[in-house]
């Protein structure tokens, strides 16, 4: 099917594109006369289209335009503030994130990159035949959580193998307490239990690795083919089909943002998502000798008690730490007196370990 995005339909309402309280509460605040609300629905190179408004493009303002950080810049899924009364609308504001998705931006820099905002819920989206991969998941459950969206693991394909209920057991406890559901696009059964998320003024956004098939996903759930689809190469790796973030709304409620496959998803930040998505482990740690213990050898880590008595799978462990890992180096390299904080932390710790195996040598004579 040709893609047919580019069709004009009627204009969604306010609610239909999620406006909500907690953003009309903050255009009241600003008071600006002629402003009105609009929702991004797809960024690009300094003209951003919009919904919810008479205008169907608009621009920051040049002062705007240098007061954002690239961070704080509109993406798919924000709401600004604009003068309807220019061609292409003004953008003079954008009003507060109420949950984000962001991820390390490449390379060695500290900046972070800011996929979609507003989410409600994020499909993570993977493949039961070649794309199934626990510690993957954990990342994109963690990013999610962290920016304060619900996940909802989408394994789909599920047409390609024998068994679809074994895939929910090959992810283990990396679901820890998130949703599984299995669905074929292609085939498009069982998507009936992915529209239970899905809701009038509910935004929903699809991530996951190139070749999963969230723009086939997004394309059955509109009920037509609004996003181009290709097939996965040979070799199993993915092709790049969605090359920008983009919200589509669907016609009976709801929004949808695909993103575009992410090969890597570097953790930047971590405001309590990382030990949402490891609950098990967070609740186990509780009992460690240190308040602030790593889980890499301490004396008194419960954690690795519990892995050593088999309760904790240690791929599971060695994930998290990784994660840990990530997320400090992210934010060493943003503000050097962090990486000051960190040396001076497992310097302590260190500290605390020699003098603890001194005490045990001394019991021991």
């Amino acid at each position: 099917m040709t893609p047919d995005s580019a069709r004009p339909g009627p204009c969604p309402s306010l609610t239909d594109v999620g406006y909500a309280p907690y953003f009309s509460a903050q255009l009241d605040l600003l008071g600006g006369e002629g402003l009105v609300p609009a929702r991004i629905a797809a960024d690009g190179s300094g003209l951003y289209s919009l919904l919810g408004c008479a205008a169907a493009q608009g621009e920051l303002t040049g002062k705007l335009r240098q007061k954002l950080s690239p961070a704080e810049r509109p993406v798919a899924g924000d709401w600004v503030a604009v003068d309807p009364s220019h061609d292409p609308a003004t953008i003079h504001h954008v009003l507060d994130r109420r949950t984000v998705l962001r991820r390390r931006a490449a390379g060695r820099a500290a900046a972070t990159q800011i996929i979609a905002a507003n989410v409600d819920v994020f499909f993570v989206v993977t493949s039961a035949d070649r794309d199934l991969n626990p510690r993957r998941v954990e990342r994109y459950v963690a990013a999610v959580l962290d920016g304060g969206a619900n996940p909802v693991i989408v394994v789909n394909k599920t047409d390609l193998v024998a068994d679809p209920s074994s895939l929910v057991e090959e992810l283990g406890v990396a679901a820890a307490t998130t949703p599984v559901v299995c669905v074929s696009a292609q085939a498009g059964t069982d998507l009936d239990a992915l529209r239970e998320h899905i809701g009038q003024g509910t935004t929903v956004g699809l991530v996951g690795s190139s070749g999963v098939g969230k723009s086939t996903l997004v394309n059955r759930l509109l009920g037509r083919a609004a996003l181009p689809t290709t097939a996965t190469r040979s070799d199993g790796k993915g092709r790049h089909t969605t090359t920008r973030r983009q919200l589509l709304v669907l016609p009976t409620g709801g929004i949808l943002i695909d993103t575009p496959g992410m090969r890597e998803l570097g953790l930047a930040e971590d405001e309590g998502g990382l030990d949402a998505a490891f609950p098990e482990l967070s609740a186990i740690a509780e009992r460690c000798r240190f308040g602030d213990c790593g889980h890499s050898g301490e004396p008194g880590c419960a954690v690795l008690a519990a892995v050593e008595a088999g309760e904790v799978d240690r791929a599971r462990l060695d994930s998290y730490r990784q994660l840990q890992r990530e997320i400090a180096v992210a934010e060493a390299r943003r503000d050097p007196a962090v990486a000051g904080n960190v040396k001076r932390r497992w310097k302590t710790i260190s500290k605390a370990i020699r003098a603890l195996e001194r005490e045990e040598r001394q019991r021991r004579r």
